[in-house]
């Protein structure tokens, strides 16, 4: 045995008795002092050769006897707190990776609560405080004599990491602020930045002995910055497996992180390479973490490209975050995440190829039918604007080259958005396909379609412009063009526009603006043709008549004729129901669809039962438009929505616009009325008075009496294809339709004797279409329940309904927890509400 190594050992033994031994306050300092000669601490430090045996071997050790015989009456053997300054000392000032994990195990070993417990947690918020846990990094970078020991960085790593979380356990109330997690990870995250300054300038150093140039295209760099550890001049360098910054939470420590590196790299390659060796070196299972958190924290592509480089295209697990996991499989980036992402990947020529790669596999995923039917509608507007900001990268030239291929997926799923019965969906097909076949195709023509637009339909527009180069595109929001109905004010443009008359022309004088234009709001056109003055005469003006002018006229006066003759309009209800059901817009008349729906609800109301039979007849009658059939379906919801107003009896309700040819003056209550009404209503005096609200209306539900005719047949004929109308195939947007209409006459007909059976025929039509794949029709189903729980008794639900509820609050539970579609799982709870009061309701009535 070596005498100098058995030496070390010898007064090692001999100082770790004294301590467990002694009670000599001056004897224990002198061997603490003696001992530290091995942490080259003292002006007569050790050899190096016993330094190293002392901090391999010994060191742990050593600590773990000073932790044990940490105690009150022991830290006073000394005065002026000369023996906890010596005693912290060794754990301050000797290796920090070993002085790290005998607090921590010290720690999670104590009593709590306990003296030991608390002097530990101080000591350990003082070794944070004074950046040790750099050295702790730094310790773990640097080459050693030995073989490396994995399992020593894991625990290193999982302790580094778990800090917070194993000091909340231990200390409970009695925890330190140093240790709470937003105090922890920034500081964690300083450190790192510390310990990357040391790998910098390391490096650079080594350059500098080498007379190399501080350059990229140096031969020797690739060698030297796959060498992320860190080391001075003179040493030699390892790569090392993991590295402690990647694996902590990324929000808070690349909130450090990320500000101070954006400045760090701007002007220089070697604080690139080294941030992109970094990255590179991260472990596959900690990847989508660091990436995402670069993502988030990064203010734009350009810095997301200076501190990721090409990790892209050297890692398979980067790029399939980047490329796959980011855009398809979650939706929670926001956008201007979204577009430095997509901005990083065309910011160099070595990854724009996988940026065409994304639009191709976008626009595959946005066109497929199957996605469009289960992928919420959140995640197919996310799609969507991917797709707007690859095509705003991408230059003509390379969209060129994949054109057939891009061209085929637009088109498969512009027909698959179009045939939905969202609205939404159909919207964004319509503006992906006119931004998409513009960028793809320029020298075709140009889709174009008409749909309302709002600031979901801007912000996807604005997306496909081509963006400047920036650092910071999330600092402004996007720039909207104004918009084209607004005019500019007419002081700008006096300024701007040129002047056009000569100099010293009289035009200033012969302007007319000054003058007030006359009011001619009341003013009604002069028709040769007099509207009719009865309800035949409009069947036969709409009908037979050449006279264009009288045939307008017609239409503007029959909702009103309607209702001031109901006798003369049930003579010829079901004939004029079926001319203006066919009725064709044969001028331009203003608001058409309106007065000829407004005209049918008056028809309806006035004659239910006779006009009600016939349009549910005529609903899945052949040579029939999808639209006659939507609008038979509205026009009986409206019309038993009138129905069973409280109060209509007696009230011939004037709806509709009046005919444009009256004068609209005859309608409006005199002035001197209400002149009259006021005096008298304060010079009248009351002694008591009552409630100012007028009492609500009361009657019998009209609805009541012709439920059936307005409900059963429409449910006769669901299931039976026809040549031109299938509601079970191709017309699903005329289903869900149907089921949202037969769920709102089922809530109109509250209350009345028919209610029982038409919610018993309704759930048998829900369970019939639970399954079905639209989410349109879905929703309308869901609709449908929630009427039958609020229209029905609930003795009668419970007497008569009693099993098609159990097996509806089974699939409203599977609905609620797994429909892609958001509206769904939100009726589904409500309905399910419903259903919780409704056994509430019903518990106290069967407890006797």
């Amino acid at each position: 045995m070596d005498p100098e190594v058995s030496a070390v050992r010898l007064t090692v033994w001999e100082a770790v008795h004294i301590l467990s031994s002694s009670e000599d306050g001056g004897r224990i300092f002198c061997t603490l002092g003696s001992l530290k000669r091995y942490l080259g601490a003292t002006e007569n430090p050790a050899l190096p050769e016993e330094q190293e045996e002392f901090v391999r071997i010994h060191f742990s050790t050593f600590l773990r006897c000073l932790v044990s015989k940490l105690s009150p009456d022991w830290l006073e053997l000394l005065p002026d707190g000369q023996m906890e300054e010596l005693w912290a000392s060794f754990f301050l000032e000797g290796p920090a990776d070993q002085a790290f994990l005998v607090l921590m195990e010290s720690i999670e070993g104590a009593a709590s609560p306990s003296f030991c417990l608390m002097k530990m947690a101080q000591l350990l918020a003082r070794f944070l405080s004074v950046g040790r846990m750099a050295a702790v990094m730094e310790g773990q970078c640097r080459q050693q004599a030995g073989p490396a020991f994995p399992l020593l960085q894991e625990t290193l790593l999982t302790k580094v990491v778990g800090l917070p979380d194993r000091l909340g356990n231990r200390l409970q109330r009695e925890n330190l602020a140093t240790f709470l997690p937003q105090n922890y990870f920034p500081l964690l995250g300083e450190e790192v930045l510390r310990v990357l300054q040391v790998v910098v300038d390391s490096l650079r150093a080594r350059c500098t002995l080498m007379a190399l140039p501080p350059s990229p295209s140096c031969p020797r760099w690739p060698g030297l910055l796959r060498l992320l550890p860190v080391s001075g001049p003179g040493e030699s360098l390892r790569p090392r497996e993991t590295e402690a910054p990647v694996c902590f939470p990324s929000e808070e420590v690349l909130g450090v992180l990320v500000p101070r590196l954006t400045v760090l790299t701007q002007g220089s390659c070697l604080w690139q390479r080294v941030c992109w060796c970094l990255v590179e070196r991260v472990p596959d299972w900690a990847m989508e973490a660091v990436l995402k958190g670069f993502v988030e924290a990064a203010p734009g592509p350009e810095v997301l490209s200076r501190l990721l480089g090409n990790v892209v295209t050297k890692s398979k697990k980067a790029q399939f975050v980047m490329t796959r996991k980011l855009l398809f499989l979650q939706y929670s980036c926001t956008m201007p995440m979204l577009q430095s992402l997509l901005g990083y990947l065309a910011m160099d020529s070595q990854r724009r190829s996988l940026l065409m790669q994304a639009l191709k596999e976008l626009l595959e995923t946005w066109g497929s039918s199957s996605a469009i039917r289960h992928v919420p509608l959140v995640q197919q507007r996310y799609v969507s604007k991917a797709i707007l900001i690859c095509l705003a990268h991408l230059g003509e030239a390379e969209l060129r080259d994949s054109r057939d291929e891009l061209l085929a997926s637009l088109m498969e799923g512009v027909k698959s958005r179009l045939d939905s019965s969202l609205p939404p969906v159909r919207r964004l097909g319509m503006i992906v396909a006119e931004v998409a076949s513009a960028r793809i195709h320029p020298e075709g023509p140009p889709l174009k379609f008409q749909y309302e637009e709002d600031e979901l339909t801007r912000e996807m527009l604005a997306l496909a412009m081509p963006r400047p180069a920036a650092d910071g595109p999330s600092e402004a929001g996007p720039s909207f063009a104004p918009v084209s109905g607004e005019t500019p004010d007419r002081e700008t443009v006096d300024r701007s526009g040129p002047q056009t008359g000569p100099e010293g022309s009289d035009s200033e004088l012969d302007s007319d603006d000054e003058f007030v234009p006359y009011d001619m709001s009341v003013d009604r056109e002069q028709r040769s043709s007099k509207a009719p003055s009865y309800v035949r005469g409009c069947l036969e003006a709409l009908t037979g008549s050449e006279d264009w002018e009288r045939w307008e006229a017609a239409l503007w006066a029959l909702e009103g004729l309607i209702f001031r003759s109901p006798a003369a309009t049930q003579e010829v209800s079901v004939e004029l129901a079926k001319v203006l059901l066919h009725l064709e817009e044969k001028t331009a008349v203003v608001g058409f669809e309106g007065l000829r729906q407004r005209a049918l609800v008056a028809l309806t109301v006035t004659d239910p039962a006779r006009v009600a039979e016939y349009l549910t007849t005529q609903f899945y009658a052949l040579n029939y438009s999808l639209r006659q059939r939507m609008d038979i379906l509205d026009v009986l919801t409206l019309a038993a929505q009138e129905l069973s107003r409280p109060g209509r009896l007696g009230k011939a309700p004037q709806r509709g616009s009046p005919d444009p040819g009256s004068q609209p003056g005859g309608a409006v209550v005199p002035a001197w009325r209400a002149v009259v009404e006021e005096r008298v209503r304060r010079k009248t005096r009351r002694f008591s008075k009552g409630s100012a609200g007028r009492a609500p209306a009361v009657g019998p539900n009209e609805f009541n009496s012709v439920a059936g005719y307005f409900f059963f047949p429409l449910l006769q004929h669901f299931d039976r294809p026809l040549v031109t109308f299938d509601l079970l195939g191709d017309d699903q947007l005329v289903l869900g339709r149907l089921a949202h209409t037969l769920g709102a006459l089922m809530y109109l007909a509250v209350n009345t004797t028919v209610a029982v059976p038409m919610g018993k025929a309704l759930l048998e039509f829900v369970w019939a279409l639970r399954f079905h794949g639209d989410a349109y029709v879905r929703q309308g189903l869901l609709s449908a329940v929630s009427a039958v729980l609020l229209s029905v008794p609930a003795e009668r639900l419970l007497a008569d309904l009693l099993d098609e509820l159990l097996e509806a609050r089974s699939w409203l539970g599977d609905v609620a927890e797994k429909d892609p579609d958001k509206d769904c799982r939100l009726l589904a709870v409500k309905a399910l509400l419903l259903l919780e009061k409704l056994r509430d309701k019903l518990l106290p009535l069967s407890s006797p």
